[in-house]
């Protein structure tokens, strides 16, 4: 940092990409001069949100204590996804992600040890699909704050996660908090922003300026110009109706994300403690909205006991699918949807918010001087784990063997990108590895193909001696004693939860 003045950061834009943020950089640099310019006339645009594992690191690293969080945003645990009808849409088409790891050793060895299982692939592969199954919560109350018995994210509120981040920021952590309209930027002579214009008159000045302002992007694109990428010749998704639906007192919370697939894209159901998020997410060029609305409704009916249809209200979102060029301009940097977004499939929106955060602390820039190799670097990271989250993604899609016209679009060979391509005739003969997926804090690592992929029934690899295949069975045999002790030993998750908010009140 300069001696004779503090490094400046302004961050545009409140909400869950604004705070998060604010929250990791003033927790990783407490001199650093942060302020964040929030609109009062623009509500946080979350819908129930579900997060990646690497949340509790960095709630523990901003400094909340995991019972806090848990009331303060209504939370519940996400154990991983499980995706019914993607692959045929018949009854008992069903499939788990998890978010713990199969066993250790050779990939394909358990491959044909599990294919003499009968059961499926993530059932087979790790003790959570049980938990899952059993509503069952990842850790005991005993445990410290931010550990497990498996591996685990969230499910919260997203408008009160927005609150509790503000008032942590501005309270433990001295950021700055201004609420207040942006009307216009003015421009140093090398292009940079060098001024915020306030409703009210006032100029901000910063060395670092932060565009959280959502699809407005309002310094990415308004101000530096960066172009967009349109990606949806991939990704289909552009439209979804959203509601929240109060569930009876008692009723089990789910531990996973759950999303159903339909004629024409799919739907999400997140469990919390007091109600589910339900959304009909839709490709608008396959499905008009009140298709999607009929279906959005005849899913609450069938899913959600008690539920009076017809008193919903779903919310419309539309969104462009894609990402800008750059993320870092100048002396801009985008985080969160002025960044990019594409469906809300794996919980990428909020982890890429985090990363980016993460990497902004790991290498903040000291001085103007050395920004554009910051910038460089930071736009090759963030470009690779956008082509990343593209091609996870449409995994999703390509193995389905549904016939309706959307799903055969997806299948279509001019819309799979060609790694994803290469990938699938790789994996014809050797699993998922790391040497595919070697980035650093790696988004949609190996073993998370490897859930989609055989939970999709991907056929097998080559088969190893016949001995790792005795020795995988082995270890396959361990899972499922596993599981059976972790239906012993772990509450559920409606008792858990109730516990906390008990302690709380």
């Amino acid at each position: 940092m300069r001696a004779e003045q503090p490094f400046q950061v302004v961050i545009v834009g409140g909400g869950s990409a604004g705070w998060l943020t604010a929250c990791v950089l003033a927790a990783r640099h407490p001199g650093l001069a942060i302020t964040l310019v929030e609109s009062p006339d623009i509500p946080t645009i979350g819908v129930g949100e579900g997060t990646w594992p690497t949340m509790r690191e960095t709630l523990a690293g901003i400094g909340i204590s995991e019972a806090e969080f848990l009331v303060a945003c209504d939370a519940s645990f996400k154990q991983g996804s499980r995706f019914d009808g993607w692959r045929t849409g018949e009854a008992g088409d069903s499939y788990l992600h998890p978010f713990t790891l199969p066993p250790p050793g050779d990939m394909a060895a358990l491959l044909h040890a599990w294919s003499a299982t009968g059961s499926g692939f993530a059932e087979a592969m790790t003790a959570q699909a049980a938990a899952c199954a059993q509503h069952l919560a990842p850790r005991q109350r005993g445990m410290p704050d931010y550990a497990g018995a498996l591996n685990y994210a969230y499910h919260f509120d997203a408008g009160k996660f927005a609150r509790l981040l503000t008032r942590h920021a501005t309270q433990a952590l001295g950021v700055a908090h201004i609420a207040a309209n942006v009307t216009a930027t003015t421009a140093a002579a090398n292009g940079d922003v060098a001024t915020l214009v306030l409703a009210d008159g006032r100029a901000l000045t910063a060395d670092l300026f932060i565009d959280c302002t959502g699809q407005a992007a309002r310094l990415i694109n308004g101000h530096c110009q960066v172009e967009w990428i349109d990606r949806s010749d991939v990704s289909f998704n552009d439209r979804a109706l959203a509601v929240q639906v109060p569930v009876l007192p008692g009723s089990p919370v789910a531990s996973q994300t759950i999303g159903t697939a339909h004629h024409a894209g799919w739907l999400w159901d997140i469990a919390l403690p007091t109600r589910r998020g339900i959304g009909c997410v839709y490709a608008s060029r396959f499905m008009r909205d009140d298709e999607a609305d009929d279906v959005l409704r005849a899913h609450v009916a069938a899913q959600v006991p008690g539920a009076d249809v017809t008193a919903l209200a779903p919310r419309k979102l539309s969104f462009a699918t894609g990402h800008r060029a750059r993320f870092w301009q100048g002396n801009v940097v985008a985080v969160g949807l002025s960044a990019g977004f594409i469906e809300p499939l794996e919980a990428s929106a909020i982890v890429l918010i985090e990363l980016s955060a993460r990497a902004l602390a790991d290498a903040l820039p000291a001085s103007r001087d050395a920004m554009a190799v910051h910038a460089a670097r930071f736009n090759e990271m963030f470009r690779t784990r956008w082509d990343r989250i593209v091609n996870f993604l449409k995994l999703h899609y390509v193995l389905s063997r549904r016939t309706e016209p959307y799903w055969l679009a997806q299948r279509d060979p001019a819309t799979i990108p060609q790694r994803l391509a290469d990938d699938l005739v790789l994996w014809r003969e050797h699993p998922p590895s790391a040497r595919d997926f070697p980035l650093h804090d790696e988004m949609f690592p190996a073993a998370s193909q490897a859930y989609v992929l055989y939970g999709m029934g991907h056929g097998l690899p080559l088969p190893p001696p016949a001995a790792a295949i005795t020795a995988a069975a082995a270890r396959l045999a361990e899972v499922q004693d596993r599981a059976r002790r972790m239906a012993a030993g772990l509450p559920e998750n409606r008792t858990y939860l109730a516990a906390i908010a008990a302690q709380a009140a």
